[in-house]
């Protein structure tokens, strides 16, 4: 909900055209809004009435959002348009990249740049001539909108809460481009190989008795490569939905790309309850199988509760899927309230269960993050590697040192602040 500045309507205010604009504004923001539900919205603030602003809010968003993703988007775009007098000046000082006077020292909101780019769709994004009282000698305003890094580049660092929408569309095509390669795992299998070091008497033996008993060759062996199954654990909360969305992107290409190594890839997504959507991800079509995984999980966007999910998990899964050396991956901010006592033995027995326990956390994309949260003191000793997980370079730099048993990521340095 957002914070409401105070509305002052004129005599003939045209509502029915307005709540028009704006539900071509959220259309134009990615919720499918059709005639129907602007006929419907109209009625239901005819019926309603419009002397409560907090009501007014609430018809809006039941005729308009029926899915948790919507919420962050509709809130920014209702507060952009209906409650913000300087709403226009914020727009363009986020779609450009340095406006003098206009562009404000402060990241955008979730879902606000979109917001801003549905709103500006089709208008002159071209600032007019500006005149300032020491301006009034003809001095023109600079307008330095030149990038210093390809579009690409720059969307490689983006942070992912902070892309409109079609940002995300285009991180989505590069993400499925992307590979996580990994090592393959010797294993105690053998295999006939002429430059094995390994003799294989029965073979040798079996191949002496068709010669008459004479031996002319020893058979060789060498060991067989085997590949690990990838487990990944994904937070769907509130704090997390953006990113837990853009990376299941990531995580179908991975578990759909052919040769890429790995022996099967398993999802499930947590929030106050555990969810299996490994099916979903072998659907090929990827937003069927996001559609499918979104629908089965019904905590997306609630509160967080990662001890239980993790106990669940451990309880009911982890023997079936994390045989054969796996390789987990637990995406998630670690903002866990409960007891931290019982979350530090489940991430302990988690992390006995696997080759790798290695945790993408998009809170460390802040230069000043402090492993202050309990949840996240409880948590980060019994880690592998402690990464961030909020853009597409974050994601490059892990299919890079995935394989590497000796990669720590900034956990050594983070321990060593809680230590003190």
């Amino acid at each position: 909900m957002p914070e409401y500045a105070p509305l002052d309507l004129p005599e003939n205010p045209k509502l029915t055209h307005n709540i028009l604009h704006f539900a071509r504004a959220l259309r134009k923001g990615g919720l499918p809004v059709g005639t129907g539900r602007v006929v419907d919205a109209i009625r239901a603030v005819e019926a309603a009435g419009f002397t409560d602003k907090r009501d007014f809010y609430w018809v809006l968003h039941a005729c308009f959002v029926n899915r948790p993703e919507h919420r962050a988007i509709f809130a920014q775009i209702f507060r952009l348009y209906w409650r913000d007098p300087r709403y226009l000046e914020h727009m363009m000082s986020m779609m450009l990249p340095a406006v003098r006077g206009v562009q404000e020292d402060r990241t955008a909101k979730p879902a606000e740049k979109r917001a801003a780019e549905a709103l500006l769709d089709g208008a002159d994004r071209d600032v007019p001539n500006q005149t300032t009282e020491e301006d009034e000698d003809g001095t023109e305003i600079e307008v330095d909108a030149t990038l210093t890094m390809s579009g690409e580049e720059r969307l490689r660092t983006l942070d992912f809460e902070q892309m409109s929408t079609e940002e995300v569309a285009q991180a989505k095509r590069m993400l499925a481009r992307l590979t996580l390669p990994v090592k393959p795992i010797a294993s105690r299998r053998r295999q006939a190989s002429h430059l094995g070091h390994r003799i294989d008497r029965g073979r040798t033996l079996r191949a002496a008795m068709k010669q008459g008993g004479e031996l002319h060759s020893l058979a060789r062996v060498k060991p067989r490569d085997r590949w690990p199954n990838l487990v990944v654990l994904c937070d769907i909360s509130g704090s997390m939905s953006q990113y837990s969305r853009i990376i299941l992107h990531f995580l179908h290409a991975v578990s759909n790309a052919k040769g890429a190594g790995w022996a099967k890839v398993h999802a499930f997504t947590f929030g106050t309850r555990l969810t299996n959507i490994t099916r979903h991800l072998a659907t090929r079509d990827v937003d069927a199988a996001l559609a499918a995984a979104g629908a089965e999980a019904q905590d997306w966007e609630g509160g967080t509760r990662i001890g239980d999910c993790l106990h669940a998990f451990n309880r009911d899964w982890s023997r079936r899927v994390m045989g054969q050396g796996a390789v987990v991956l637990l995406i998630t901010d670690g903002l866990d309230r409960d007891d931290p006592e019982p979350l530090a033995r489940e991430m302990e027995r988690l992390r006995l269960s696997a080759r790798r326990l290695i945790w993408l956390n998009p809170l460390l994309r802040w230069d000043g993050f402090a492993p202050k949260a309990r949840g996240i003191t409880a948590m980060l000793p019994h880690v592998d590697s402690f990464r961030a997980g909020h853009s597409i370079a974050s994601l490059e730099d892990l299919a890079r040192v995935i394989s590497r048993p000796d990669d720590m990521g900034e956990k050594t340095r983070l321990l060593a602040m809680i230590e003190r």
